[in-house]
């Protein structure tokens, strides 16, 4: 998927917090650490330096909502950090997203933080984000 695909997607998944431009997607991807995984109707985003990942951004277009495919994104985000060399990983959620907060507590994730107030909403209200985590079983001896 390229970029000004992944932003076209983004656009279509995220008005708070905002969505993600062609450039700013190009430029993160190009950044140290960050790599994507994709699949037909979505997209991860994540960055694995020094045994920590983070999961920057996962997309799902709305069409494809409750098929699984979230699961499968953030499988495969992980297992993608896994081989990076990292053993936990870390994302931020807005509080409103109840289904992505669903989804990361179904993978594992528990809330270590909060942001009050972090993101603007359209209407100019404030929602805090909250920091999951998470840490990787070790890898099973042959």
């Amino acid at each position: 998927m390229t970029p000004a695909e992944m932003a076209a997607l983004h656009a279509a998944c995220f008005v708070t917090p905002r969505p993600w431009s062609e450039a700013e997607i190009a430029g993160l991807l190009d950044g140290p650490g960050c790599f994507a995984v994709a699949g037909p109707g979505g997209f991860a985003m994540g960055r694995a330096i020094a045994g920590e990942a983070e999961l920057l951004t996962i997309a799902v277009d709305p069409a494809c909502r409750r098929t699984g495919l979230g699961r499968r994104l953030l499988d495969a985000f992980e297992a993608a950090a896994r081989k990076r060399g990292a053993d936990t990983a870390f994302l931020e959620v807005s509080a409103a997203n109840a289904a992505a907060r669903a989804l990361y507590v179904a993978g594992g994730y528990a809330e270590t933080g909060r942001r009050k107030g972090y993101y603007r909403a359209p209407d100019g209200s404030r929602i805090d984000a909250l920091v999951m985590s998470r840490k990787f079983s070790p890898p099973e001896l042959p």
